[in-house]
C-alpha cells in the first residue's frame, strides 16, 4: 500500500505491514496494511487530508472491546493512543482528547478533585473508545457526563457537536456518518477533596478485582446485558463457564469474559462467541448481544 502524499513531511509513527497482536488486549490477531500514529490533531489532519483517498480506515486505543481477525485488516489502522492524549479542566469542565487512557483520566480527576468519572479507573479503553461506545461501570456511563464532543472526517474537517446531536444508548453512540471521535467535554462535579475521590477510585477497582479476571488477556465484557437480567448469569446457567474452544475460553471467574488461556487465535475466540451466543439461544430463548467489534479477515480469506 502506497500513500498518496511524502511521506516524510509527516509527524508521528507511519508503519507498513504491522503487527496488530500487541496492540489489543486478546493479543491476537494479523497485521493491517498501513499503522498510523499521529503527533497531534494537526498531523491528523494533515494525513486524512493529503495521504489517504478511498482506503478504508480503522480506529484502535487501547485495543479493547476489539478481536482483530487472524487474517489482519486491509486499510489503515490509526490510533491516537498515548499521543493525542491532552486533558484540562477549568471548574469543574473538563476537555479531554481521544487518546488519552480512562485510567489516566480518572487520575486526573482525582488530582483535581473532580467527581464523577472514578468509575472509568478500572476501564481499559480511551476517551475515544468510551464514547464510541458510551463505555460504563457500577451503574454510570460516559454520556452521563459528556456534553459535547470534537470529531473529524476523512477530510481532516473538524466539528464541534452537543450531546444532542447523538444518538446514545446502552454501550454505543450513533453520531453523523464518518466522523470520529477526536476530543470530549464533560460536566464534572467538585468533590469534598482528592482523598475522597481516591478513596473511591480504590474501593471500585477493589471490587472490580475480586469480580473480574484482572490479569488475563481480555477484552471486557463480550455481552451487553439483556434488559433486566445480566449476560454473566445466562451464561453460567448455561453451564458454560470455563468452556473452551482452542486456547479461549470462557472466564471461571465471570462468565461475561473470554480469555485467552493458551495462545489462543482470533478464529478460537470468534467459535467461543458464536458458541456461547448459539447456546444461550438455544436453552434461554434469550440473544446476547456482542459489545465486541469484530474486525479484518479471517486467515484463509486471506490467503
Amino acid at each position: 500500500m502506497n500513500l498518496h502524499c511524502d511521506e516524510s513531511a509527516l509527524r508521528g509513527r507511519l508503519s507498513y505491514n504491522q503487527p496488530l497482536r500487541e496492540m489489543n488486549s486478546w493479543g491476537v490477531g494479523g497485521a493491517c496494511d498501513c499503522f498510523y500514529a499521529p503527533s497531534s490533531v494537526a498531523d491528523l489532519r494533515r494525513f486524512l487530508r493529503n495521504c489517504i483517498d478511498k482506503e478504508p480506515v480503522y480506529w484502535l486505543g487501547m485495543g479493547s472491546n476489539v478481536l482483530i481477525r487472524d487474517g489482519g485488516i486491509r486499510g489503515v489502522v490509526i490510533s491516537l493512543r498515548g499521543r493525542v492524549r491532552n486533558i484540562t479542566h477549568r471548574g469543574a469542565d473538563l476537555v479531554a482528547d481521544a487518546g488519552a487512557s480512562c485510567a489516566r483520566l480518572a487520575r486526573y480527576c482525582a488530582e483535581h478533585s473532580l467527581a464523577g468519572l472514578e468509575f472509568l479507573a478500572g476501564v481499559p479503553g480511551t476517551v475515544g473508545g468510551a464514547l464510541f461506545m458510551n463505555a460504563g461501570a457500577f451503574g454510570r456511563s460516559v454520556w452521563d457526563y459528556a456534553t459535547a464532543a470534537e470529531t473529524i472526517d476523512r477530510s481532516g474537517a473538524l466539528r464541534y457537536r452537543g450531546r444532542h446531536e447523538f444518538s446514545i444508548g446502552y454501550r454505543q453512540t450513533r453520531g453523523v456518518a464518518g466522523e470520529w471521535f477526536v476530543r470530549g467535554h464533560f460536566s464534572l462535579s467538585r468533590a469534598m477533596s482528592v482523598a475522597a475521590v481516591r478513596k473511591k477510585i480504590l474501593s471500585l477497582l477493589k471490587r472490580r478485582k475480586e469480580a473480574q479476571p484482572i490479569g488475563h488477556l481480555s477484552c471486557g465484557s463480550v455481552f451487553r446485558n439483556p434488559r433486566g437480567d445480566h449476560a454473566a448469569r445466562l451464561v453460567e446457567a448455561c453451564g458454560l463457564k470455563s468452556y473452551s474452544i482452542g486456547g479461549a475460553q470462557v472466564s471461571d471467574k465471570h462468565a461475561n469474559f473470554i480469555i485467552n488461556a493458551d495462545r489462543a487465535t482470533a478464529d478460537e475466540i470468534e467459535k467461543l462467541i458464536c458458541h456461547v451466543r448459539r447456546t444461550v439461544l438455544a436453552k434461554t430463548g434469550v440473544e446476547l448481544l456482542s459489545e465486541v467489534h469484530i474486525i479484518g479477515e479471517k486467515r484463509d480469506e486471506k490467503e
